[in-house]
Parts: structure tokens; sequence; C-alpha cells
């Protein structure tokens, strides 16, 4: 999307285009385009390809908008990555190929643009080079002072990507899909 944008203009614009579901936090609330934009929205489209779901009709289904990032935290959390595995896979997939494409979505998707990586880096680490120094290198990281303090940072995303807020029509989102 970034690429799309002509940089002679603003990176800011009037209306937020872009699939819905992989729209970075800080696009949705600020209209701010940046390569980090890119980098959440690809790993919002991994933890799609894991979990065989796309990430709206997860809320849907779960009866929570906007949730499956926090779902995919939590299981991870809880080492119990055979859920969020797609049901037509069965056991049909490599375990630690499975922790290592969920680590790199993580990183993709984390709430500060700064602390993602570079596409060029989320190629190399699917690749298999650098995602270990890469993936304990976030983990050390306090992430609770860079939280929101009047909220969560997914309770504001899913705000943002309520249906009720954000009724983007087919002819407002950028090119084919």
């Amino acid at each position: 999307m970034t690429t799309l944008l002509d940089h002679q203009d603003s990176h800011v614009t009037t209306a937020v285009r872009g699939t819905v579901g992989h729209i970075a936090p800080e696009y949705l609330s600020t209209g701010q385009s940046s390569e980090k934009t890119d980098v959440f929205g690809f790993g919002i489209l991994l933890l799609e390809l894991i979990t065989g779901q796309r990430a709206l009709e997860f809320g849907k289904s779960a009866n929570n908008k906007g949730a499956m990032l926090d779902w995919v935290k939590k299981i991870h959390l809880e080492k119990k990555l055979e859920m969020l595995v797609d049901k037509d896979l069965k056991s049909n997939y490599d375990r630690i190929e499975l922790e290592e494409m969920v680590q790199v979505a993580l990183l993709c998707t984390q709430y500060l643009p700064g602390h993602r990586p570079k596409m060029s880096e989320v190629v190399r680490m699917l690749e298999g080079d650098g995602l270990a120094e890469r993936w304990e290198a976030s983990q050390r990281v306090d992430t609770t002072k860079f939280k929101p303090q009047d909220s969560s940072s997914s309770d504001r995303y899913s705000d943002l990507t309520d249906d009720s807020l954000l009724l983007v029509q087919a002819m407002e989102l950028s090119g084919p899909r």
C-alpha cells in the first residue's frame, strides 16, 4: 500500500483505504501510512492463513469483534498452538514451523509501528534467519509502558474496526484484492 502512495503528496489521507481487518491501528486513527502499516497487514494475513479464518469473520463468529489478535496472543502464551491451526489441516502440519509462523505474525502485529520488523526482515525470518534473536528481543521489551492508559491497545483497535464505526464502501477501497 505504501508504495502506491505518491510520496510528493502528503502521507495523510482523508479516506481509509485497505482491507478492513488488515489495517494497522495507527492508520485507522491517524490516516498516516508507512512500511510498518503494510507489515501489520501481512501479520494479520499470516494469522488468517494459520487459522483458516478471516480476521473480521473470526470476530463475528466468536462474538468478539476484532479479537483474533488477542485470541492468538492468549493461545500462544498458554502454549496451545494446535488450537490455532485451520481445522481442515487436522494434524498435517509441522509444529516447529507453526510456532515460528505465529512468532513472525505476532512481531508484525505489534501495536507500536516502531516495534514491528521491516518487510525484508520478515522475509528473512520466514526463511529461518534471525527469528530466534528478534523474538527473544521482543520478549525482553517491557510492553506495559507502551499501552494507552485509558484502555488496552486491542480494545482501541477493536473499537476502530467495529462495523458501526468503519463502514467502508467497496468503492472506497484501493484497487483489486
